[in-house]
């Protein structure tokens, strides 16, 4: 499947392009601070993953065939070897795409996310987007009233919020909701089996965060021998949105080093 893109920033023979892969519900939008602050020196490719945003919809998902997507999508644009930054989701799709395809990667960059399986965290947020009459809203705030219900995290409706889009007089999300929540097992397990990534790897963790964790340092250090980390305090999950000067510091810094 080839993947919706958004470029921005001048192909550059001396630097590798960098990619950029959003998480759970997300689409491009959520990393276009990201791209903004690496497009005067990079050429940068914000995706939309399968499912999400303005790519196509499928009943299948998992991170190979996610992985392959990226690969075919790549080849298109004739981009034979990139750095590749994913956030969660992203980074769980980046991992597999390393590991299967070592030599198209320079360097891997994964915020907030381990190679490992975790507990499910999003039944709250199924049931709210599930809960929210489609045919009864006539704006954005309306769907919030409904979702509210099930999410109070008013910045997470916010965030679910920007994939509602009103097409042809009637309300839709973006993201294929059906195919998230039946391959959801899959999005939340194990982003590949077995295989090493031995180029450089950063791993950047929110302070507040518990989706990286000591206990899984042994997964890190098998699949990524070469991995780094960095924290940026006083951040969650989102450590990308919430501090976005530092997290772009750390990203840069690692791609010129």
């Amino acid at each position: 499947m080839l993947l919706h893109t958004h470029i921005s920033g001048q192909q550059n023979s001396s630097t590798a392009p960098v990619v950029l892969i959003h998480g759970l519900f997300g689409s491009y939008e959520n990393l276009g601070v990201i791209e903004r602050s690496l497009s005067d020196q990079y050429q940068v490719i914000n995706v939309d993953v399968r499912n999400h945003g303005r790519s196509d919809h499928s009943a299948e998902m998992n991170y190979q065939l996610m992985a392959e997507d990226l690969a075919q999508t790549l080849d298109s644009l004739n981009v034979k070897k990139s750095a590749i930054l994913g956030h969660s989701m992203g980074g769980k799709l980046a991992m597999a795409y390393a590991v299967t395809y070592p030599e198209r990667v320079s360097k891997l960059i994964l915020a907030d996310i381990a190679p490992v399986g975790y507990p499910p965290r999003h039944n709250s947020i199924f049931t709210g987007l599930n809960s929210v009459d489609l045919t009864e809203i006539e704006n954005r705030a309306d769907a919030d009233k409904q979702l509210a219900q099930h999410v109070k995290e008013s910045g997470v409706r916010q965030f679910l919020l920007k994939s509602l889009v009103k097409d042809d007089d009637k309300f839709e999300w973006r993201f294929n909701l059906n195919a998230l929540y039946s391959n959801y097992t899959e999005l939340i397990g194990k982003p590949i089996d077995s295989g090493v990534f031995s180029g450089p790897v950063l791993f950047i963790k929110g302070g507040d965060s518990d989706y990286i964790l000591p206990e899984h340092k042994d997964a890190i250090t098998k699949m990524f021998p070469a991995a780094q980390a960095k924290i940026i305090q006083g951040t969650g999950h989102w450590l990308h949105a919430e501090k976005p000067a530092a997290f772009t510091k750390l990203v840069k810094d690692f791609l010129l080093s």
